[in-house]
């Protein structure tokens, strides 16, 4: 019994030093992009420039995601996250190279971003299917709401540190830092240790060829529907959210008029983040999955129809706080969730998969919104009966539109999959899997 609970301690401190160290390396990566954000947002004047970089981003996941987690179950996972790290290291090293020689172009930074969200397809399924490893069930739901709150973390702390050092030393100073991040996370990695899982009946039913593993992946969700249904849902969700929270910055530039009050604002959006990973991480006992998850997303709905239609600085940071709290909630309860019913040998497959559909959802969205606003509702939004009373007319009005369309949407789609038994019994009628220490 003790040996089994230092075995479980050992990986556990194993975990959180994986933690720390990413978080560590995402600050450097928001650092950059709120520098970019900046300064594409000033010199263009548009939202669409903004959109295109998360677009090429998440354009190699979206379309070789699945064949990629393949790989990741194949090859040492650890030295998969190493390889990544390594790789967006070399990413940040080209762009500050760019900047440093007074040849930067928008195209210079589409490329960049495409190579970065290569390695980020091969890193996030390794990441995910690793906290299995490390992970026993009973800690996992905290496990997941701590990697949920690394972000919205990252996104405070970069904040502040852009805030104070770009004025100093531009935006080569601040992708130096960004690099130098990355560098630490991939020594911190070289120098621990992470076991492959053991095989499992379905991993070996699943294995052979390249396209046979591959094949197995999808069938194993095939097999068992309801997580599909489940994985197609929050694909959709990504599509929904994704492009319009693409376009906080510019609408609450128009909105609000004031840089300061736009970046205070986005402090709040990130501190409700960091507050409903927190809430996992501090419950005292365990929920129900699918029973937060939905209602959670019901929240999502109704916030952004607030987020939407407020116009003063008090209704916008309630909303953007309750909204982002809510996304942290369902995400990381689902991660585990797939993680508890996915053999551990199996979900480098499962969870690129997931990760695929979602990022087709997401680039879709970054792709359709940004010209969606900028050339069709933000110069149609005029006085009218039926808008005028809900958004309003003034510059920002179409994106507002965006927002509450989008929240309508989620409210109907939430309900529809909610009501579906397989899915309200998922966590009873399929059958857990566990690492075994």
């Amino acid at each position: 019994m003790n040996t089994s609970n230092n075995v479980t301690a050992s990986k556990l401190r194993v975990f959180y030093t994986l933690v720390i160290t990413q978080t560590l390396s995402l600050i450097g990566s928001r650092m950059t992009s709120i520098a970019i954000g900046i300064r594409v947002t000033v010199d263009t004047g548009q939202a669409a420039p903004l959109l295109l970089v998360a677009f090429f981003n998440e354009l190699p996941p979206m379309l070789f995601g699945s064949a990629a987690g393949v790989l990741v179950d194949r090859w040492n996972r650890r030295r998969v996250i190493m390889l990544a790290d390594t790789g967006q290291a070399v990413g940040s090293l080209l762009l500050l190279a760019s900047f440093l020689s007074g040849s930067f172009q928008l195209w210079h930074l589409y490329v960049i971003v495409f190579f970065q969200g290569i390695c980020a397809m091969f890193q996030s399924p390794a990441d995910d299917a690793v906290t299995s490893v490390l992970v026993t069930d009973e800690h996992r739901d905290r496990a997941n709401a701590l990697k949920q709150m690394a972000f919205p973390l990252a996104g405070v702390v970069a904040a502040a540190l852009t805030g104070l050092l770009y004025p100093l030393i531009g935006i080569g100073g601040v992708i130096a830092v960004d690099m130098i991040t990355f560098l630490i996370a991939v020594g911190v990695v070289f120098m621990m240790h992470i076991s492959q899982p053991p095989p499992s009946a379905e991993g070996q039913a699943a294995s052979g060829g390249f396209w046979r593993e591959l094949r197995g992946g999808l069938a194993y969700l095939g097999a068992r529907r309801v997580l599909l249904v489940l994985i197609v849902y929050f694909s959709v969700m990504n599509f929904l959210l994704n492009g319009p929270l693409g376009l906080n910055i510019p609408y609450l530039l128009k909105i609000t008029g004031s840089e300061t009050l736009t970046g205070l604002l986005l402090a709040v959006m990130d501190a409700g983040a960091l507050f409903g990973g927190a809430a996992i991480a501090l419950r005292r006992k365990h929920w129900k999955r699918i029973n937060v998850i939905m209602p959670t997303f019901l929240v999502t709905g109704a916030m952004f129809i607030i987020f939407g239609t407020s116009r003063s600085p008090i209704p916008l940071a309630i909303s953007m706080f309750i909204l982002l709290f809510t996304l942290p909630l369902a995400w990381g309860l689902f991660v585990s969730l797939l993680q508890t019913k996915t053999p551990p040998d199996m979900q480098g497959r499962v969870f690129s998969v997931f990760n695929q559909l979602g990022f087709i959802g997401a680039t879709t969205s970054f792709l359709l919104v940004g010209p969606l606003v900028d050339r069709f509702l933000e110069p149609a939004v005029e006085p009218n009966w039926l808008f005028t009373p809900i958004v309003g007319d003034q510059a920002g009005a179409g994106m507002g539109l965006v927002l509450v369309l989008v929240g309508g949407v989620i409210l109907v789609m939430t309900t529809a999959v909610y009501g579906l038994r397989s899915v309200r019994h998922v966590e009873t009628d399929l059958p857990d899997y566990q690492v075994e220490s």
